[in-house]
């Protein structure tokens, strides 16, 4: 059957409709209550752009989106390295691959809770497992309270979600690695290009779509951590592990100021847009350059 512009308008008319009663109207909502002083979801005096003048000028935000960047940096960077290298392994150990994808995908099935007690527990002072190894290896400089110093809480929880997620990044470069044709690697092995110098001129320039599924989803998520800085920290110690999603939860669901922490919000969405439409674009030149 011919699909006509009909009927193709009214195939898409479901999810559209759907898309603009779960996500525009909330979102033209939210817009137009951070325009007010509103400390519910409803009423309020209109104030203009007062919340965002604000929000620009709030230590508490200032801080908490400095914190957001460094911890999207870190996660973004380190945990596709380390996938790309996971996956670089793999797709040359064919006789551990499939058992060694299952290992990494697992905590990626754990409940964020789970992986928050179970961190937090490693990461204790009284009692925990990394600090204990530490003792044995005589590291005793290296040992601190890693979750209550405020120069090592943000990256521990940065390293618990890059453990969970890692699994992830990895079977997603795996799988690009393995769509690559076979009797490509074989002539390039054949014209000498082993090891980095494989990976540098093939590997590299090839695994750009993944680069660029990978990169926006790390991204993105990490612009939105809430649920590990909530759980292993409450934003501390000395408010160094808030982040943005932080100051909104504490804003609206704490103080109860709604209208101020939609504004936060709104702020959160914007950079969230910009930073992943900016990525993908540059990341697509780069695969059509490839």
């Amino acid at each position: 059957m011919r699909l006509t512009t009909r009927s193709a308008a009214l195939l898409m008319l479901p999810a559209t409709a759907l898309y603009a009663l779960f996500v525009i109207y909330p979102t033209i909502r939210s817009v137009l209550l951070s325009l007010t002083d509103a400390h519910g979801v409803i009423g309020g005096s209109f104030v203009g752009l007062d919340n965002y003048r604000e929000a620009f000028q709030d230590p508490q935000v200032l801080a908490a989106l400095k914190n957001t960047l460094v911890y999207t940096v870190v996660v973004v960077v380190v945990q596709n390295a380390l996938g790309l290298g996971i996956a670089y392994w793999l797709y040359n150990s064919p006789a551990v691959r499939s058992i060694a994808r299952t290992g990494l995908l697992m905590p990626a099935m754990m409940a964020l809770v789970a992986v928050s007690y179970l961190w937090s527990f490693l990461y204790s002072p009284v009692g925990g497992p990394l600090d204990a190894v530490m003792n044995a290896l005589g590291l005793h400089g290296l040992e601190t309270s890693w979750l209550g110093d405020t120069h090592t809480a943000l990256m521990a929880i940065a390293v618990s979600y890059m453990w969970m997620y890692l699994g992830y990044t990895a079977t997603i470069y795996l799988s690009n690695y393995l769509s690559i044709p076979a009797d490509l690697m074989e002539a390039a092995a054949l014209d000498g290009a082993r090891g980095w110098t494989r990976f540098r001129r093939i590997d590299w320039p090839l695994l750009a779509p993944s680069l660029t599924v990978n990169m926006t989803l790390s991204t993105i998520g990490s612009l939105r951590v809430f649920d590990l800085p909530f759980i292993m920290t409450d934003g501390g110690p000395a408010n160094s592990t808030q982040t943005l999603s932080y100051v909104v939860f504490e804003d609206s669901f704490k103080d109860f100021r709604f209208a101020y922490g939609t504004a936060v919000a709104v702020l959160l969405l914007v950079i969230t847009v910009i930073v992943g439409v900016l990525l993908t674009t540059v990341l697509r030149r780069r695969e059509v350059a490839a």
